[in-house]
C-alpha cells in the first residue's frame, strides 16, 4: 500500500513538470516545420514571378506599348482627320459677295462685257478682292452668281464655290479647301506613319514567311499582302504628303502651284507667301498646341487674305477699310 502511494506521488509531482520540458522541446521543432513548409514554397512563388514577369515585358512593355498603344494611338488620329476631311463641309463665299439686287438685275440685262465688267467692278470696290483673271477681269462666278474672294473657285463637282479651294479630292469624296485643308494635311501625316508602323511591326514576320522560316498558315497571306498594301499606300502618300508641305511652307494650293494667280499688276507665284513661319501659321494656326490635332485653326476667315507687292487701288482700299471698321 505504501508503494503503491509512494508511486502516485511521484507520478503527481513528477508529470507536470515533464509535461512542461516535452512541450517546450516541441514548440521550437514545430515553428522550424512551419518555417521549412514556407521556405519550401519559395521556389513555387519565384517561378510565379519569374512566368508573370514574363507576361508584364513581353505583353504589356513589348505588345501592348511598341505595338498595340502606339498602333491605336496613330490609327486613332489617322481615322479622326480622314473623318474631319470628309465631313468638312467646303466653306462657301457670304452673301457680302452676292450682287445686290439693282446690280445683278443690270448684269443679267446687259449683254456687253465691258458693262458688266463696270458693274462687277463697282460692286468690288467695297470688297477684298485683289486677284484678276488673266485677261485682267473681275472674277465672277455665273453658277452661283457671287463675286469670286481671292483664292476661290468654283467645283464642278461640288457645284459651288469654295474659299481657297485646293483640289476635290475623290478619296474623301470633297472639296479640299479653307475649311479643311489643314485636316488633310494631318490625314496625310498620321496615313504615313500609321504605314510606318504597320511595316516596321510587321517586317520580321514578312521576311521569315518570304524564306519559309516559318509554316504555312492562314496568317502568312494576311502579313504578306499587309506589308506590301502598308509600304505602297506608305510610298504613294509620302510623296503627296511632302508636296502638301511644301505648299504649305510657299503659302500655295495646288490650283496657284499650276496657275500663278493673277493680281491687278500681273500674275505672282509666290503673291500670298509671307515666309515660312507666318505661312505656316496661315494653315495650322499661331498656337503650336493645336498643331497636331484635327480641330480648326487655321487663320482668317477664308475671304480675304494678306499679299504681298500687290499694287491695290486706293479707292478700293479705303472702302474695304471702311467696310472692316464697320464691322
Amino acid at each position: 500500500m505504501h508503494l503503491w502511494l509512494d508511486h502516485l506521488k511521484a507520478v503527481v509531482v513528477t508529470s507536470p513538470s515533464a509535461n512542461v520540458k516535452h512541450g517546450l522541446k516541441m514548440a521550437p521543432s514545430h515553428a522550424l516545420r512551419c518555417c521549412k513548409r514556407a521556405l519550401n514554397w519559395v521556389p513555387v512563388l519565384f517561378i510565379n514571378l519569374v512566368v508573370g514577369w514574363s507576361y508584364y515585358a513581353y505583353v504589356v512593355e513589348l505588345c501592348v506599348f511598341s505595338y498595340l498603344v502606339i498602333f491605336h494611338i496613330f490609327l486613332a488620329m489617322f481615322i479622326w482627320a480622314y473623318w474631319k476631311t470628309i465631313w468638312s463641309k467646303p466653306a462657301n463665299p457670304s452673301e457680302a459677295f452676292s450682287l445686290p439686287r439693282a446690280e445683278k438685275e443690270l448684269y443679267e440685262r446687259e449683254e456687253r462685257a465691258e458693262a458688266q465688267q463696270e458693274i462687277l467692278k463697282k460692286v468690288a470696290r467695297n470688297l477684298p478682292v485683289y486677284t484678276r483673271t488673266a485677261g485682267g477681269a473681275i472674277r465672277y462666278c455665273d453658277f452661283c452668281q457671287v463675286i469670286k474672294p481671292d483664292r476661290c473657285h468654283h467645283c464642278s463637282t461640288c457645284e459651288m464655290c469654295v474659299l481657297k479651294m485646293d483640289h476635290h479630292c475623290p478619296w474623301v469624296n470633297n472639296c479640299v479647301g479653307f475649311s479643311n485643308y489643314k485636316y488633310f494635311v494631318l490625314f496625310l501625316s498620321y496615313a504615313s506613319l500609321y504605314c510606318v508602323v504597320i511595316c516596321a511591326t510587321v517586317i520580321q514576320y514578312f521576311i521569315k514567311f518570304w524564306t519559309k522560316q516559318l509554316p504555312d498558315n492562314h496568317a502568312k497571306f494576311h502579313i504578306l499582302f499587309l506589308f506590301f498594301v502598308a509600304a505602297l499606300f506608305f510610298i504613294s502618300i509620302v510623296s503627296l504628303l511632302g508636296y502638301h508641305l511644301w505648299l504649305v511652307g510657299k503659302n500655295r494650293t495646288t490650283i496657284e502651284a499650276f496657275r500663278a494667280p493673277f493680281f491687278t499688276n500681273g500674275p505672282d507665284k509666290n503673291g500670298f507667301s509671307l515666309g515660312f513661319s507666318r505661312n505656316v501659321a496661315e494653315v495650322f494656326g499661331d498656337q503650336a498646341k493645336y498643331w497636331f490635332f484635327p480641330v480648326f485653326s487655321s487663320q482668317g476667315d477664308g475671304h480675304s487674305f494678306v499679299t504681298r507687292l500687290v499694287q491695290i487701288d486706293p479707292e478700293q482700299a479705303n472702302s474695304v477699310l471702311q467696310q472692316n471698321g464697320k464691322g
